[in-house]
């Protein structure tokens, strides 16, 4: 399978740590066949939360830059990621789905 696959191609064996599903899979270890990266990673799960975290650390500080100027929180409703993470704004609740659901509420 791997011998007709475009050079350049990438498999990353998810299951490298209990031998893997590609036959040529070296577990722990990444190699190139025929121009195909063969990937096999080891204790994957255990790295994701690293990414994950670094992923969460590196938007929230994409958020505030968004949203803090001069030293000051300063909301701009007309961009849309901004407006998107509010709930509330002045006193009402401006998230469409949470406004829905106290309308039917009420």
């Amino acid at each position: 399978m791997v011998e007709m696959m475009a050079p350049g191609s990438v498999i990353v064996d998810l299951a490298a740590e209990s031998g893997g599903n590609c036959a040529l899979t070296d577990p722990g270890h990444t190699v190139v066949r025929n121009g195909v990266i063969v990937d096999g990673p080891l204790d994957l799960a255990s790295e994701a939360a690293i990414h994950a975290s670094e992923m969460y650390a590196r938007n929230l500080l994409n958020l505030l830059d968004l949203v803090v100027a001069d030293e000051k929180v300063q909301i701009n409703r007309e961009d849309e990621v901004v407006d998107g993470t509010l709930l509330t704004y002045q006193g009402e609740v401006v998230h469409k789905a949470t406004a829905e659901l106290r309308a039917k509420g009420d």
